[in-house]
C-alpha cells in the first residue's frame, strides 16, 4: 500500500532514434548490436521490438501485484538506472549498476549475500548524464501488446509469448523482416479465442498450437501488413 508506481526502464535497443519506415529494412545483424548490453540473440532481439520491457512489465504484475496502470516503462539508453520505485510519500529509490549481466546472474546465486565482483564498477562522475523519455508505443507496437495481454490475461499472454518466440526467431533466421515480428504477433493475438480462467493443461496447449499456427503462417508467406 506504500508503493504508488514501478518504472522499469530499457535503453531502447539499437532502433531508438529510426522512424518507421527504416525499420522495415533492417537486419538480424543490425538487431544484434545492442548499444549497452551483451545477451544472448533471442533476449537481444527482444530488446531490439521492446518486446523484452513487456515480459517485465507482466512479471511485475505477478511477482509484486500492482496494477498494470502503476508499471511504467522509460527508455533510458545509459542503461544505468535499472529500475525504480515511488512511494505515496513522493520518495522514489532507484536501483543502479553498470550494464553487465553477470552482475545479476551473480546476485541471483549468492542471494541474499553480495560478493566482490569482477564487473566494472559504476562512476557517475565518468557517466555524467542521465536521459530518460517516454517509449513509442507506435514504432515498437510489441510494448503496446504485451500490455494488452497482460490487462486482458487469461491464455492471452501465452499467445503472445508463443507467436514473439517463433517469430523472433524466423526473423534471426532471415525468414521474415524486423517489423513482421509484431504483424505476427498482433495477427495470433486477434484470432484467439480467449480462455479467461485457463488450466494449465490448456495453457502447455494453447501455446503448442499458437506455435504451429504461427510456423505454418511464416512458411506459407500469410502475414497481414498492417
Amino acid at each position: 500500500g506504500e508503493v504508488n508506481k514501478i518504472t522499469i526502464t530499457c535503453s531502447g535497443g539499437p532502433f531508438k532514434d529510426y522512424m518507421r519506415e527504416q525499420l522495415e529494412n533492417v537486419t538480424a545483424e543490425d538487431a544484434l548490436k545492442h548499444p549497452t548490453w551483451s545477451m544472448g540473440n533471442k533476449i537481444t532481439i527482444d530488446s531490439a521490438t521492446l518486446m523484452n520491457k513487456g515480459f517485465e512489465a507482466i512479471e511485475a504484475y505477478w511477482l509484486y501485484g500492482i496494477e498494470y496502470d502503476k508499471i511504467k516503462i522509460v527508455i533510458h539508453p545509459q542503461s544505468i538506472v535499472h529500475s525504480l520505485v515511488e512511494f505515496v510519500d513522493g520518495s522514489v529509490k532507484a536501483q543502479l549498476g553498470f550494464p553487465d549481466m553477470k552482475i545479476p546472474i551473480q546476485y541471483a546465486l549468492t542471494y541474499s549475500k553480495r560478493f566482490l565482483s569482477l564487473s566494472k564498477q559504476l562512476d557517475l562522475v565518468q557517466i555524467k548524464n542521465l536521459e530518460f523519455s517516454e517509449p513509442d508505443f507506435e514504432k515498437f507496437p510489441c510494448l503496446k501488446y504485451a500490455y494488452e495481454a497482460g490487462i486482458k490475461g487469461g491464455t492471452l499472454p501465452a499467445v503472445m509469448n508463443a507467436a514473439n518466440e517463433i517469430a523472433v526467431y524466423a526473423f534471426l533466421e532471415n525468414k521474415i523482416r524486423f517489423l513482421d515480428v509484431p504483424r505476427l504477433i498482433r495477427k495470433m493475438m486477434d484470432e484467439h479465442n480467449l480462455i479467461k480462467n485457463p488450466a494449465l493443461k490448456e495453457i502447455l496447449e494453447v501455446d503448442r498450437k499458437t506455435k504451429e499456427e504461427a510456423k505454418n503462417i511464416i512458411e506459407e508467406e500469410l502475414i497481414v501488413k498492417n
